[in-house]
């Protein structure tokens, strides 16, 4: 049964995998909101200040000086998060038209302009609202470059273009061969706005939200993050990385973290639990699948190979990496670890956001870097209570995995023990007909 499970993963989910991770424009994508991290941690950083007169009291001049500067701190996260989407808008424009080996200034301008013609609504009095040039634009602003981009592309190929004769300065030919280019992009878009402003009553991103809606209100369930989470260690177990899921994945998370962050802003309280650090600090509690339990028991192991794996394994687990276990112990297409790492640790990886759901543990507003296990998870909320989840994930851990290990253990050290004797010139019953005779030399 193993082996036909093995070979229809390897058959047709490997390869799927493979080409969802080559594929560019969702390679694109997760590069995009890869580059967004250093948004993400800044943006976050802005809600700390907020929580310290909370910590220490108001009536002092460090709260005092933070509540009169409230404004100016979160600068960065108004020109930050607040406008998250217009920077993924240039960052898969800039990815695409490096695959593609097209013009990147001109393909970022085309794909913001293209952008910003779908998003951009103006108030009564002109000025411009910016509702969907932060997370609420996400999806729009993916659609916009994507489209963008590969139309920057036919144009290129059918030789929409200008050409000037060779003498003119490369950077003037540029911008003559970009004229035919940009009314067909913006001629495009421009036709879109007017069907949906004038034909269906609604700004684009309004329909793309709708359309969406499903999928992202579904990861606000614990039962879709607890399934998903099984999926990610179920991707790993046959070795694909889990993240050929981030390019539908991450827009969502992110989404909800700026979510959260405005929430509590407003005076609010954050209430999405699936966000970027809940996933790296609990969905991943030292490494995908939650995989402690197994490095400690190798750590005590009689085995000299898995005791020396645990040894390996250690420090990067406690820092959320647990590569040298998966490949080390191994777990990878390992039958014996399938359960405890595929089922258990998809359960194990999302308690977290379970007792999130039910208010005992707050959601996240920070999306902290790699600082090491139970500190990250505490940074993600300021919350006590994360650390006590932490905890709960590690017990839960070191107990589950012990009876897999020492099935796995016992196989181990008898294939030590064979390993053994046929280093060994003389055999142990040799040996032990030696030791009887008692021959003194």
């Amino acid at each position: 049964m193993s082996n036909k499970f093995e070979s229809f993963m390897n058959k047709y989910l490997n390869p799927l995998a493979n080409k969802m991770d080559k594929q560019v424009h969702l390679s694109a994508i997760k590069k995009s909101m890869v580059a967004l991290t250093p948004l993400l941690i800044i943006g976050s950083f802005c809600l700390i200040p907020e929580a310290i007169p909370n910590m220490i009291g108001e009536d002092n001049a460090l709260s005092q000086w933070i509540l009169a500067n409230l404004d100016m701190i979160y600068i960065p996260f108004k020109v930050g998060m607040a406008l998250m989407s217009l920077y993924v808008t240039a960052f898969i424009a800039y990815h695409l038209a490096r695959s593609y080996k097209l013009d990147v200034p001109g393909t970022i301008s085309m794909a913001i302009i293209s952008f910003l013609m779908l998003a951009v609504d103006y108030t009564e009095d002109g000025g411009i609202m910016t509702s969907f040039l932060g997370p609420k634009g996400l999806f729009t602003a993916m659609f916009a470059s994507i489209v963008a981009v590969e139309l920057f592309r036919w144009c290129k190929k059918k030789n929409f273009t200008i050409k000037m004769p060779e003498d003119v300065p490369d950077f003037v030919s540029r911008s003559f061969e970009m004229i035919p280019i940009s009314v067909i992009i913006i001629g495009f878009f421009l036709l879109i706005r007017i069907i949906c402003v004038n034909g269906l009553d609604v700004l684009p991103p309004m329909i793309f939200t709708m359309l969406f809606a499903p999928l992202v209100g579904s990861m606000d369930n614990p039962f879709a993050v607890t399934f998903l989470q099984m999926l990610r260690c179920l991707l790993f177990f046959f070795g694909i990385h889990p993240s050929v899921l981030s390019p539908i994945t991450s827009p969502i998370s992110t989404q909800f973290l700026a979510e959260n962050i405005e929430a509590v802003q407003a005076g609010g309280q954050a209430m999405h639990f699936f966000t970027p650090g809940v996933e790296s600090a609990f969905g991943n509690f030292t490494g995908t699948g939650v995989t402690i339990g197994l490095v400690f028991w190798c750590l005590l192991s009689k085995s000299k190979a898995q005791k020396q794996v645990g040894r390996v394994a250690l420090i990067p687990a406690l820092f959320g990496i647990n590569e040298p276990i998966l490949f080390g112990a191994p777990i990878v297409l390992n039958p014996i670890f399938f359960i405890p790492y595929v089922i258990c640790g998809g359960i194990i990886g999302t308690i977290p956001h379970w007792m999130m759901h039910f208010g005992w543990v707050k959601c996240s507003i920070f999306t902290p870097p790699y600082v090491g296990v139970f500190l990250e998870g505490w940074l993600t909320n300021l919350d006590a209570m994360s650390l006590v989840a932490n905890g709960i994930q590690l017990v839960l851990s070191i107990l589950i995995w012990y009876p897999f290990f020492k099935l796995y253990e016992k196989r181990e050290l008898q294939r030590e023990e064979k390993s053994d004797e046929a280093k060994s010139i003389i055999s142990k019953e040799d040996a032990a007909l030696l030791d009887d005779l008692d021959l003194d030399f």
